[in-house]
């Protein structure tokens, strides 16, 4: 954390538990630049699409009890799409981004990118009559396709989503600070992202997104020298999706949620190991390169690692704007990782990696 993050930079919140348990919490750095407040366990981070666990989490509670299936098609629920396209795209290939639907967002128009719903993100799937593959054969990492879950949560509930999920998920978990991203929120404790305020341009396996950074007129100096300048709602694209990336929460809060699985209280260890189970063949891809790495796959809303000699890691990355996250659980060793950050310059997977090769040090990981 000393090597990375400095007191008066953006920075991060490190969380590490074994057993439930905490073993190792703390953060380095400043939540907000402008008011230079600090970042602790209890700053709420946007933790971008780790979101989508909890979707896919929502979305299993009600398989379980009965009122969908994972083998349900789009168009029974959907019957405003025209193609039938979406007779051969099921509910599991959402969850497990191997649908083959493309992201056609209109990424021309840019009040667009930076305001959309989800309700507006899925819009163009409405008129989509072709796919990129077969469904279930392939692997392509998209958002869009979870806010369709956004819309189905509400066609089958007749709650907002927002609601459903509170409900069913936050309450009962003992989630004290989370909530989903709107243009009115106040969320408290709330990070900002920063970007180096440079002409950059961020891709890669650990990135799921690539995009063209300009340079800001307002910024923040810190005592190294760099300068950094604000990056989240309003200076980047898709924050107000909610269903695929809209949580901000805390490293405590989170620890709950990770809790809360492992004792089966938002649902049954059946719907729980599925949404650990290896659907779609990460590693190989042609369409995709997030996270395609060897011995990877996707699950129902998480990555599944089999990298690890003895142990299964289910991890979700998140990125939007200044932020990026990771949060990992090692099953043997009922061991969690969470790492949230309001700078996106350190190198995640590396950071991980040490991590990993600390608590193997430590005898935590075995």
């Amino acid at each position: 954390m000393d090597a990375h993050y400095s007191a008066d930079a953006p920075g991060a919140a490190l969380l590490i538990a074994k057993n439930g348990e905490v073993l190792y919490d703390s953060a380095r750095g400043m939540a907000d630049m402008e008011a230079k407040t600090p970042i602790d366990g209890n700053t709420a981070f946007n933790i971008a699409s780790i979101t989508k666990q909890f979707t896919a989490i929502g979305v299993l509670k009600l398989c379980e009890e009965g009122k969908l299936s994972l083998d349900d098609s789009v168009a029974k629920h959907f019957p405003e799409f025209k193609s039938d396209i979406w007779q051969r795209v099921k509910l599991r290939h959402l969850l497990s981004h191997s649908s083959g639907v493309p992201d056609a967002r209109p990424r021309d128009d840019y009040d667009f990118m930076l305001h959309a719903t989800d309700m507006q993100s899925i819009g163009y799937m409405a008129e989509l009559d072709s796919l990129k593959f077969e469904p279930g054969s392939n692997y392509d990492y998209i958002n869009p396709t979870f806010d369709l879950f956004y819309a189905l949560i509400k066609k089958i509930t007749g709650e907002q989503f927002e609601d459903y999920q509170k409900r069913v998920i936050f309450d009962v978990a003992g989630m004290e600070n989370v909530q989903y991203f709107s243009a009115d929120a106040k969320i408290s404790n709330m990070a900002h992202g920063y970007i180096i305020n440079e002409a950059i341009t961020t891709s890669g396996s650990d990135s799921d997104y690539a995009k063209q950074r300009e340079v800001s007129q307002i910024d923040y100096a810190d005592s190294a020298g760099k300068h950094w300048a604000e990056c989240d709602y309003g200076e980047e694209t898709f924050f107000a999706t909610k269903a695929d990336g809209g949580i901000y929460t805390t490293t405590h809060d989170f620890l709950r949620w990770e809790n809360a699985l492992a004792q089966n209280k938002i649902v049954g260890e059946r719907y729980r190991d599925m949404a650990y189970s290896e659907q779609t063949k990460v590693s190989g891809s042609k369409y995709c390169g997030y996270q395609n790495r060897e011995n990877t796959f996707y699950g129902l809303g998480w990555f599944i690692d089999k990298s690890y000699d003895g142990d299964t890691k289910i991890y979700h990355t998140g990125d939007n704007g200044g932020f990026q996250a990771y949060a990992c659980k090692y099953l043997k060793n009922k061991v969690n990782v969470i790492m949230f950050e309001n700078r996106n310059d350190v190198d995640r997977w590396s950071t991980q990696l040490e991590i990993e090769r600390i608590l193997k040090e430590q005898k935590i990981l075995e």
